[in-house]
């Protein structure tokens, strides 16, 4: 385990390297140079060759990469062009919203999927479970922004339970709570909806094998054998699906976040784009980038927690 362990986390960090060198490259083809962009239309050349010195624009791509790989070593992620603040600050504060974001959406869509993956795997064949699967595909199709703006109609506008957009700060956290709940429903329902399809797959064929019927013929009633036997051993695939979900929740929710004017990590990268802010976009694509790493990492490691098959 530890070798396997020991693998694991020296190519965490080639991926981060080869990771950081295509971001680096990718950003950089951005149209728009970021000096002109500041300086708007109208300035004059040698005005906006300063700046490009000042902010170290004029040195070549290679030593640009390696200064700004350095800085990310040492946990310093440069200075915005923008805003003039450093970027791991304007990430951290970002991240207060997109992290909570994340995982209540993570939870909701958990909630939402476990028992109706459950139900549909007890009544493969039957008409709940294609009831149920029908439910599920339409989910998977709706798109969440449109879906977002019928939970504002509804519950902001109509009802006046919650509200519509924004985020008060942590200052109240009954209100910053409130404020995230519409978002993470609208991005939940999509994922409950996959994360129900491939709990019912995996549930159908553990249902199948010799030890559930073994399990069964011991006088173990369905919903014994269903939750006792059969879900933890379908759980390897839920883990996959559940890693891959929280990296999209995590860096995939910039369009939720614009719909409710959410301060979060996806709309600091949305208007950094806008803006030419470079050293933004970096560092924070990066930092994403090296959440869904990890991520990673961590469901790999949690295979061998859930099938002790694997530990040997």
């Amino acid at each position: 385990m530890l070798r396997y362990v020991s693998r694991r986390l020296i190519s965490l960090g080639l991926s981060l390297l080869v990771a950081s060198a295509l971001i680096f490259s990718v950003v950089e083809l951005v149209p728009g140079d970021p000096a002109s962009f500041m300086l708007g239309t109208g300035a004059q050349p040698e005005t906006v060759a300063a700046l490009r010195q000042q902010m170290g624009l004029d040195l070549p791509l290679p030593l640009r990469y390696l200064h700004w790989l350095g800085g990310v070593l040492s946990g310093d992620l440069g200075h915005s062009f923008t805003y003039k603040t450093p970027v791991a600050g304007m990430i951290l504060d970002r991240m207060q919203v997109s992290l909570p974001l994340a995982l209540m959406a993570l939870a909701l869509a958990v909630t939402i999927a476990l028992p109706i993956g459950m139900y549909a795997a007890a009544r493969r064949g039957r008409g709940g479970d294609t009831v149920v699967m029908g439910a599920m595909q339409v989910g998977i199709a709706l798109p969440n922004f449109w879906f977002a703006m019928l939970l504002v109609l509804l519950f902001a506008v109509r009802l006046r339970w919650l509200p519509a957009g924004g985020f008060p700060g942590w200052d109240h956290p009954g209100a910053a709570l409130k404020s995230l709940i519409l978002p993470a429903f609208a991005l939940a329902l999509p994922q409950a909806a996959i994360l129900a399809r491939v709990l019912r797959s995996a549930l159908v064929e553990t249902l199948g094998q010799d030890y559930i019927r073994t399990a069964r013929a011991k006088g173990l009633s369905a919903g014994q054998v269903l939750s006792r036997h059969a879900l933890r051993n379908a759980l390897i695939p839920v883990l996959t699906i559940l890693g891959m979900q929280f990296s999209f929740l995590l860096a995939g929710a910039i369009i939720i976040e614009n719909v409710f004017y959410l301060p979060g990590l996806g709309r600091l990268i949305f208007q950094a784009i806008t803006q030419r802010d470079l050293i933004v976009v970096q560092s924070a694509v990066l930092v994403l980038v090296a959440a869904v790493i990890l991520i990673t990492f961590l469901v790999d490691l949690s295979y061998a927690l859930v099938d002790p098959r694997l530990r040997r």
